[in-house]
């Protein structure tokens, strides 16, 4: 099913598992995200003037368009990092039962 961009995927990242959990129990208890998932990844990037890698947590958050200043100042008021990742990605198609859901979860 196509939708006007009413969902979507917000990215973002973390090293420290406490900072991480702050971060997501935050989101999850004030219902800015129905759904956060974390996979652990490598990043490598340049920061600084230098390359850098690091393992860190991939965090995806499945939430509402409409919530997203919301979401980023959540995870900036929580984030140690100085410039996190907060990226926004639409969601142009998906399960009408699982999107409903998203929905109801968020306030």
């Amino acid at each position: 099913m196509t939708m006007e961009h009413e969902y979507c995927v917000v990215m973002t990242t973390f090293a420290n598992e406490a900072i991480g959990k702050k971060i997501i129990n935050s989101l999850i208890e004030k219902r800015l995200a129905a759904c956060v998932q974390v996979q652990a990844v490598e990043s490598y990037y340049h920061w600084e003037g230098k390359v850098n890698f690091d393992h860190e947590k991939l965090v995806m958050i499945k939430t509402k368009t409409s919530l997203y200043d919301q979401v980023e100042a959540d995870i900036l008021a929580n984030h140690d990092y100085d410039t996190p990742e907060i990226i926004q990605m639409p969601v142009t198609a998906g399960f009408t039962d699982y999107l409903n859901w998203i929905k109801d979860e968020c306030k």
